[in-house]
């Protein structure tokens, strides 16, 4: 069993333990449930830079990566650094994330907020608007056609954007429907956590431009973007490169300014 099955198991039984506890009915009666979404697509399609800047505290193949920063001061520092939208991990037992760290990201700054999530049920997309996400994340390589329909057309029906990642070209066939807004090809293989900038140059020409085409892991300067850009991607999703220092925001700052000089 791979990583990537693992943290699925596990995910289907604390969101039916979640269920059990917080019924839709009082999710939907959330105030921020009612809030006008942000469109992260747009601002990448608009955008120089296209970072999506994340907050990650730890992850299975880096182990703690920061764990002594607050969100607040987080998003704020992205916000300020001109980032598009910021990612908020929420898994906790593999990444040490929760729902609060979207809440109190989505208290702090005014930014896209995309919840990273390992989403395998209707419920985490009625979660994640209900906490203050403006796009989801999909992951075809744990979910069906039918379910990426499905959750996908879900979460348009409740103005979020839609993020599907995918790491081969098998993935990416089964995926591409008019209710995705963006197709985010992972560099890291989940099976062996290498990472190779190769997958997003490979897949790029098979992703249609109707998509705004999205790069992940693995990009840590400023030279794999413009290596990127080329090959049509607008967004660059750049977590630990800015976590692991003591001052995320300041960190993207330099990054950005750097990328646009």
């Amino acid at each position: 069993m791979n990583i990537l099955d693992k943290i699925t198991l596990d995910k289907r039984k604390e969101v039916d333990l979640r269920k059990s506890l917080i019924p839709v009915t009082q999710l939907e009666q959330s105030v921020l449930f009612e809030r006008q979404t942000a469109s992260l697509a747009n601002k990448l399609r608009h955008s120089k830079s296209g970072i999506i800047a994340e907050h990650k505290r730890r992850s299975p193949s880096k182990s703690i990566i920061n764990n002594n920063l607050n969100v607040q001061d987080v998003a704020k520092g992205y916000e300020n650094a001109g980032v598009c939208g910021m990612s908020v991990l929420t898994d906790g037992k593999y990444f040490g994330g929760s729902l609060d760290d979207l809440l109190i990201a989505r208290a702090s700054c005014n930014l896209p907020l995309l919840r990273k999530e390992f989403i395998i049920d209707e419920y985490q997309i009625l979660e994640a608007k209900a906490y203050g996400a403006d796009v989801i994340l999909l992951i075809a390589a744990i979910l069906t056609r039918q379910e990426i329909k499905q959750f996908s057309e879900l979460a348009k029906s409740l103005k979020l954007d839609v993020l599907l990642e995918v790491h081969n070209e098998e993935e990416l066939h089964k995926s591409i429907m008019p209710s995705l807004d963006m197709l985010g090809v992972n560099n890291r293989n989940l099976k062996t956590f290498d990472v190779s900038l190769e997958t997003s140059k490979t897949l790029s020409t098979l992703i249609p431009d109707d998509f705004v085409k999205v790069s992940e892991s693995g990009i840590s300067n400023i030279e794999a973007i413009k290596e990127l850009q080329p090959y049509g991607y607008q967004g660059f999703l750049i977590g630990e490169n800015f976590m692991k220092t003591n001052n995320p925001g300041e960190s993207a700052t330099a990054f950005i300014k750097a990328l646009n000089a």
